[in-house]
C-alpha cells in the first residue's frame, strides 16, 4: 500500500501548520525546516508555487499520493457543481478519514492501519481498503472480535463528541457510526484553500 512513511513534523512545518492535530514537536518549532530556520528571508512565491504547495498540504494531510489524489480530482470534476467542495468531500468520505473523524482512532496514519488490519467493517463486511469511498447511509465499526483490543478500547473511551463533524453519527454501545451524508464545505475544519488546487490542475 502507497503512503508518505517520511518525518510528519517536517512536513507540517514546510506548510506552516500542523497537518495532524496537536503536534508538540511542531508547537516547539513553528518555523521552517533547514539549517537556517525562522531566520532564513523567503522569497515571495509564484501563483504555481502557492497552488502547488496548496495540493501538497491537502495531500499530505489526508494521507494520499499524486496518482491516486488526481483520481480523487477527476472524479470531483466529472461529479459536476463546486469541483473544490466535491475534492474536500470525497477526502473526508474516505474510510480511514472517517474512522479517524469517529475517534476510533487519534490519527488518519493510526486509523489506516487499522483498516488495513481487518478491525472495521462497513454495512457488517470487513473492509480492508483505507482509500474506500463512503456512501451516504453507510455504516462503520468496530469488528466484533477487535472491539475488545486494549488500544481501540482506551481511544474510544477518551474520544470526544463526534457531534462536532455533523455529517457524521456515533453509538458508542454497539461501536459503530454511520456516514449521514457528504460534508458541506464550512464542516469540514481542515484549512486548505481548495480553490488553488482547482486552478493548478485546470492549467
Amino acid at each position: 500500500m502507497a503512503r508518505y512513511t517520511g518525518p510528519v513534523t517536517k512536513k507540517s512545518r514546510a506548510f506552516g501548520q500542523s497537518l495532524t492535530g496537536y503536534d508538540k514537536s511542531f508547537e516547539k518549532k513553528k518555523y521552517p525546516p533547514g539549517q537556517h530556520g525562522a531566520s532564513k528571508k523567503r522569497k515571495q512565491r509564484s501563483d504555481y508555487a502557492l497552488q502547488l504547495l496548496e495540493k501538497q498540504k491537502a495531500k499530505y494531510t489526508y494521507g494520499v499520493l499524486e496518482r491516486q489524489f488526481r483520481g480523487i480530482f477527476h472524479d470531483a470534476h466529472k461529479k459536476g457543481g463546486v469541483t473544490g467542495e466535491n475534492l474536500l468531500q470525497y477526502l473526508e468520505a474516505r474510510l480511514d478519514n472517517t474512522v479517524f473523524r469517529l475517534g476510533i482512532s487519534r490519527t488518519r496514519k493510526g486509523a489506516r492501519q487499522l483498516v488495513s488490519h481487518c478491525h472495521v467493517t462497513v454495512n457488517d463486511r470487513v473492509v480492508n481498503i483505507p482509500s474506500f469511498r463512503l456512501h451516504p447511509g453507510d455504516v462503520i465499526a468496530v469488528r466484533g472480535r477487535s472491539q475488545s483490543l486494549e488500544h481501540i478500547e482506551h481511544q474510544v473511551a477518551q474520544k470526544t463528541d463526534v457531534r462536532k463533524f455533523p455529517w457524521l453519527e456515533w453509538n458508542s454501545d454497539k461501536m459503530e457510526g454511520k456516514f449521514l451524508q457528504y460534508p458541506s464545505r464550512d464542516q469540514i475544519p481542515e484549512v486548505i484553500n481548495e480553490q488553488l488546487i482547482v486552478e493548478l490542475y485546470s492549467k
